[in-house]
C-alpha cells in the first residue's frame, strides 16, 4: 500500500499507478490488476487517497490526500528510525 502512496504523490489511473510502481522498485514489485484495485479501495476507505479530475472520463484517477501524505511521512520517520538502529549497530562493532 505504501508504493501505491507514494506513486500517488502524482495523480495516476491504475495501468499506471502498476507501471510506476514497477518503475519506483527496478522490478522487483509487480502488482496484479486485483491486487490494485483490492488496495485502492482500502485506501478510499481510509480517505488516504481520493479520486482526481480526469480529462479521459473511461479512466479513474486518484491522488494522495493530506491524510495519506501524513501516513508516508510516518512511514518515512519509521524507517529513518529502523535504519539508524543498523547505523548504532555497525559503529559499536567497530569498538
Amino acid at each position: 500500500m505504501h508504493y501505491i502512496l507514494l506513486a500517488l504523490r502524482e495523480p495516476l489511473h491504475g495501468y499506471a499507478i502498476m507501471q510506476k510502481i514497477e518503475d519506483m522498485s527496478r522490478g522487483e514489485v509487480i502488482i496484479a490488476a486485483g491486487t490494485l484495485y483490492g488496495a485502492v479501495d482500502n485506501l478510499l476507505k481510509h480517505n488516504w487517497i481520493a479520486p482526481a479530475p480526469s480529462e479521459d472520463s473511461r479512466r479513474k484517477v486518484y491522488g494522495i490526500t493530506k491524510e495519506g501524505l501524513h501516513i508516508l511521512e510516518i512511514e518515512q520517520q519509521r524507517l529513518a528510525h529502523i535504519l539508524s538502529l543498523y547505523e548504532t549497530r555497525n559503529s559499536n562493532e567497530e569498538v
